[in-house]
């Protein structure tokens, strides 16, 4: 290994590494996310290498332990490549005949096909089963493609490619202009434009400015930044690189919750290998730009993930909210400018410098542009991670790519937004997702969460659910939070237990 000095190093070691993969006929990628580990993903994919060097074909075939597939529901994964052939539930004792079906063409192992119950028929690719053909997978489909602790494997794919660009051919404004123009809006909740974010901390006064990515995600049932800093930490990092430049920073810090064990090890290999590689520290690719990071372990509480408590605990301090009367962009970490975006928000950056801001805009609505992961959980027969467009209808997600309510039930309802959103009745079920049209039925984007209720679902007890969530984890800065959650969940309490009185509900109200 040898330090990148310039872009044209990177091109050179980009087409060594893609022959050097192509010198293999076959790569056998094993999910390896935490979902299909504790299925047994690991041991899955030792098993592949030992049977792989018994039978002395490990020039011709190659195991990979990829990030999260997103098809949670039917793990192990195993997706052969390049055919894209999909096996589901892979188990060790299946290894033989995976291998074998290996040696003809069009050749796979049926019982571990995805069955299309509609036909009848077994589905073999990725873009075959209703799961993966109608998302748009554009952050998640290197997820498939490459060994996360590998930067080779992400350079590969075109990794480093947007920095290289940005920093051989377009100044920071260019770069900052770009995002202003894709109008990428914050996937972490709030939908707030990221260009305007960033343009706000460029322009604050005080130095240095710092750039934060915040995986501190700690919605029920949410898991998207977690796998995609599981799965491709290098394109997450890459798009922080960019908003530093862009904003005129020299640190950065990736704020990753106690509860995210391999992310953390997956961010500190990705910081380790792009420093090794030049791609970080002293002087990028001979640009004249320096730029570090640095990694902080959150402690576990819920409100760490808002963006003045998550500048707290960086600073050393209790992760608890402060007054906004001054935009932490203006004055955050140790009250220097601080630009903080969440992991999903940074990984679409790279994209958009690569392929332009009228690729970005041309997924989407009017005023949610690209797409949006959702973590789809609870009582529907496919649960994962989905990648779809803005604007795509709860229908299409719940039913299409979902596959409808298991065991014939009927579906209720769907909570988006984690505890801050709402539950919207199947009335809506034709409602576009994106950040304005959930608003106006009193739910939220938030980060991603959905979770799908059938008619065994008890509405009191979902609201108990969260409220018991909330009083657990409320801050206590304000009245209505601290005092009212602690009061209505007695009350929700007892109505679940058959316990309720009249007048409970108006004083819930209340």
């Amino acid at each position: 290994m040898s330090r990148l000095e310039t872009p044209a190093d990177l091109n050179k070691l980009r087409e060594e590494v893609i022959a050097q993969r192509n010198s293999k006929q076959t790569w056998l990628a094993v999910c390896a996310g935490t979902g299909c580990r504790a299925y047994g993903a690991e041991a899955l994919a030792d098993s592949l290498e030992e049977e792989i060097e018994k039978r002395g074909v490990g020039d011709k075939l190659g195991v990979r332990r990829t990030g999260c597939h997103g098809f949670c529901e039917r793990g192990p994964l195993v997706v052969i490549q390049p055919s894209d052939v999909c096996y589901l539930g892979a188990q060790i004792k299946n290894i033989p005949a995976i291998i074998d079906a290996l040696g003809s063409v069009d050749s796979s192992v049926d019982r571990l096909l995805y069955l299309d119950e509609e036909s009848g028929k077994r589905l073999a690719h990725l873009d075959e089963i209703p799961f993966y053909k109608y998302q748009k997978r554009v952050l998640l489909e290197n997820n498939v493609r490459i060994d996360a602790s590998n930067i080779l494997d992400y350079i590969a794919v075109g990794g480093y490619s947007a920095l290289a660009k940005a920093l051989s051919g377009m100044t920071p404004e260019a770069v900052l202009n770009e995002v202003k123009a894709a109008n990428l809006r914050g996937r972490g909740g709030g939908g707030f434009p990221a260009g305007r974010k960033w343009e706000t901390t460029r322009n604050a006064h005080g130095e240095p400015k710092y750039v934060i990515v915040n995986a501190d995600e700690g919605d029920p049932g949410a898991y998207m930044d977690r796998s995609l800093l599981e799965g491709n930490p290098h394109g997450v990092l890459e798009g922080l690189i960019l908003g530093a430049y862009a904003i005129g920073s020299t640190e950065g810090f990736i704020y990753v919750r106690q509860e995210y064990p391999l992310a953390r090890k997956h961010a500190h290999q990705a910081l380790e290998q792009a420093r090794e590689y030049g791609l970080l520290g002293k002087n990028i690719l001979g640009s004249g730009f320096s730029f570090d990071v640095k990694i902080h372990r959150g402690a576990g509480a819920f409100v760490s993930g808002e963006s003045s408590a998550l500048m707290c605990a960086i600073e050393g301090h209790v992760g608890e909210p402060r007054p906004k009367y001054i935009h932490t962009s203006e004055k955050g970490i140790w009250g220097k400018p601080s630009c903080l975006n969440n992991v999903e928000t940074w990984a679409n950056v790279p994209f958009i410098i690569n392929k332009g801001s009228e690729w970005f805009r041309s997924m989407g609505t009017e005023g949610s542009k690209g797409t949006k992961i959702f973590s789809l959980v609870g009582k529907v027969c496919n649960t994962g991670l989905v990648e779809v467009p803005m604007g795509i209808t709860l229908r299409d997600i719940i039913f299409k790519i979902g596959g409808g309510v298991p065991k014939g039930k009927k579906f209720k309802a769907v909570q988006t937004g984690g505890p801050s959103g709402g539950v919207i009745p199947e009335a809506l079920l034709d409602l576009p997702v994106d950040f304005d049209e959930l608003t106006k039925v009193g739910s939220m984007m938030g980060s991603g969460g959905m979770i799908v209720m059938d008619e065994n679902t008890c509405m009191v007890d979902t609201a108990r659910y969260y409220t018991n969530f909330l009083a657990h984890e409320s801050c206590g800065k304000c009245v209505p939070c601290r005092e009212g959650s602690r009061q209505m969940l007695p009350l929700l309490n007892n109505i679940t237990s058959g316990l309720g009185k009249d007048g409970d509900l108006k004083l819930m109200e209340e």
